[in-house]
């Protein structure tokens, strides 16, 4: 008979894909009342109701944590190992010790406690989807307050992913503080010996 866990853990991430910034980690463990009916998939929720949401989350859950890996482990780790930082730094930065822990996508950092992968977690599991509302609206809030350092990236509107207008100015500006050296900053297309490239 498969056991009952009362302190569930939902762990997932936010920023894998952006050229700039950190990779943001959360985990959350959920009180058997919490409204589950109000979470979902953040990457389908608009962004006035993310922060909503998160704020019940973080008011109602039993605890949250908040994980994070920084442009520069990126670089010397890679991102799947930066990532999987950030959740340990999530898991440790909780109170309450889990019963189980269950984590979005394919691959789990080492935990003191039984873990599982759930592929589309954040899609049907309600403490992930909790985390994942938590860890997307922390980075998008880091990165907006970023922005008021070098605002010339734009960063407050598209928080560092590969859209034409941060390519844009990566192209006319360089790299910034923030941006990951390891990643391909500038499309293929653009021709060859082109600066901010020959590094990466």
């Amino acid at each position: 008979m498969e056991p009952v866990f009362s302190r569930v853990c939902g762990i997932d991430e936010a920023g894998r894909g952006p050229l700039a910034g950190p990779v943001t980690a959360c985990a959350v463990i959920l009180s058997g009342n919490f409204p589950t009916h109000i979470l979902r998939d953040s990457k389908a929720m608009s962004p006035p109701a993310r922060i909503r949401v998160a704020s019940v989350i973080r008011r109602e859950a039993i605890d949250y944590g908040v994980g994070w890996s920084w442009p520069e482990e990126i670089d010397h780790l890679n991102i799947h190992r930066a990532t999987l930082l950030a959740m340990k730094r999530a898991l440790c930065a909780l109170s309450v010790t889990p019963e189980l822990v269950l984590v979005d996508g394919c691959f789990a950092p080492l935990t003191p406690c039984p873990s599982r992968c759930v592929i589309g977690g954040d899609r049907t599991v309600p403490q992930i989807q909790a985390a994942s509302i938590i860890a997307k609206t922390m980075r998008d809030l880091w990165m907006q307050r970023y922005s008021r350092i070098e605002p010339v990236y734009g960063f407050n509107r598209h928080k560092g992913y590969p859209t034409r207008e941060h390519r844009d100015s990566i192209r006319a500006i360089g790299v910034s503080a923030i941006h990951r050296r390891s990643f391909r900053l500038l499309e293929s297309s653009d021709p060859p010996g082109c600066p901010f490239t020959d590094s990466l």
